[in-house]
């Protein structure tokens, strides 16, 4: 059966069908080889909306909404300005602030293609201009967008959570040290490049310039001020938190800075509705193929075949950033989570492992496979905004890869990088 459903997937995959077609394709195979027809076929509908029941999923379109509303808006250009003022004159400095912008953007809207639009959409003609090269340009928007997967709010932590059952709030302020970590390598990697090619810097901004920047960004910072800070005060959940976002967010555009009106609505919501349809569609579709599997106990089977319930813990998180590397490369990553999550539950279980941990790790290689050859969406979404051929956009990603699997593996050594956190926040 597990043979005839893979099979049925990379088959129809192959065939240039959506990633529901053969997901729910597959899950029917299963359905009806264990059940002898689909008599019951209710059964599998049921689990499919299970899968989008969880009150905490409502946080998704919630926080895609406030992302669509501030990308049309101002406030990615006022977080822009901010960093560029302190850090644009040294050497390096352009690239270090697209990547702090990134990190920035991604801490208000959670999402990376948002945040490839956002920033990366003012700061790339910029880039060109002081001497960077185009491929060096492009695989640096869509490397550090990536951090948006990790800096709360993260659409792709709120899925794991749900699957797993797993705290969002927790992996939310989790993810905060690995994505500074990750900027950090990133900060350092682009000042030795701006050295070595001896990119020129850009005119250093006078303290009045500084002061007058920060404060047209301190509006758009009270955003991570409300998702962390509600979060770890108690005076929100996870979803209350969403929901906050999207009131500020439209308080922010249309009425403090007036720089939306009445009138975008319609677009803003029509955007919104149809990506969180996609979404809602992939988390129904996913549900009900996890379910096919666990119940005919595939998960077990594989793990044990492969061995992994006796790797240790090491082993286990080593297997799991391996395999959700490298299906990221080529499946879209809400997919991967849906499907590759509750292989690996009893692993996890087994060994002892912080689900937390786990859940970021996870997260960080949905990151990095999503902007990695041959698949990754974020390439896909690059060539589309800045209208590159598919060479120039992945040219210049292996270093930046490079230093995201050294990110992971350093979360494998020294985990308290992303529990020390969570620790303090909620177990101390």
């Amino acid at each position: 059966m597990t043979t005839v459903m893979v099979v049925t997937m990379i088959a129809l995959l192959l065939l240039g069908f959506p990633m529901m077609i053969p997901l729910i394709t597959a899950a029917a195979i299963g359905f009806y080889m264990m059940f002898n027809g689909l008599g019951q076929m209710e059964t599998l509908i049921q689990q499919m909306m299970a899968g989008i029941r969880p009150a905490s999923l409502i946080a998704v379109p919630m926080f895609i909404l406030a992302a669509d509303i501030m990308t049309r808006g101002q406030s990615a250009d006022r977080l822009i300005n901010m960093v560029m003022s302190f850090i644009g004159h040294v050497k390096g400095g352009l690239a270090v602030s697209t990547a702090a912008s990134c990190t920035l953007f991604g801490a208000v809207s959670g999402s990376t293609q948002a945040t490839v639009v956002a920033v990366g959409s003012p700061l790339r003609p910029k880039m060109l201009k002081a001497g960077y090269s185009d491929s060096f340009t492009l695989a640096l928007i869509i490397n550090s967008s990536d951090i948006a997967f990790l800096i709360p709010p993260s659409i792709g932590m709120i899925i794991y959570g749900v699957i797993s059952g797993t705290s969002i709030g927790e992996l939310f302020i989790a993810g905060i040290g690995p994505g500074l970590l990750i900027l950090l390598m990133f900060s350092l990697y682009c000042v030795t490049y701006a050295v070595i090619r001896d990119v020129p810097t850009e005119p250093k901004s006078s303290w009045g310039e500084r002061f007058s920047a920060v404060r047209m960004a301190l509006w758009p910072l009270g955003f991570p001020v409300i998702i962390v800070g509600g979060i770890y005060g108690g005076i929100f959940s996870p979803t209350e938190a969403a929901a906050a976002c999207v009131l500020y967010a439209i308080l922010l555009e249309f009425v403090v800075f007036r720089s939306l009106k009445v009138a975008d609505i319609y677009a803003i919501a029509k955007s919104t509705g149809l990506i969180t349809a996609v979404v809602f569609i992939l988390v129904a579709v996913g549900n009900g193929f996890s379910w096919i599997i666990s119940f005919a106990q595939i998960p077990q089977t594989i793990l044990e075949a492969v061995g992994i319930n006796e790797a240790g813990p090491t082993g286990v998180l080593i297997a799991i950033c391996v395999a959700f590397f490298v299906a990221c490369m080529f499946v879209d990553p809400i997919v991967v989570i849906l499907v590759l999550t509750p292989i690996f539950a009893p692993a996890v279980e087994a060994t002892g492992l912080d689900p937390v941990l786990v859940g970021i790790l996870i997260t960080l290689q949905v990151a990095i496979g999503s902007a990695t050859p041959p698949f990754g969406c974020d390439i896909f979404t690059a060539i589309a905004i800045f209208k590159r051929p598919y060479l120039d956009v992945i040219k210049g990603t292996p270093p930046f890869v490079v230093l995201l699997v050294l990110a992971a593996a350093l979360l494998i050594i020294f985990p308290q990088i992303a529990l020390f956190l969570r620790d303090l926040a909620f177990r101390g």
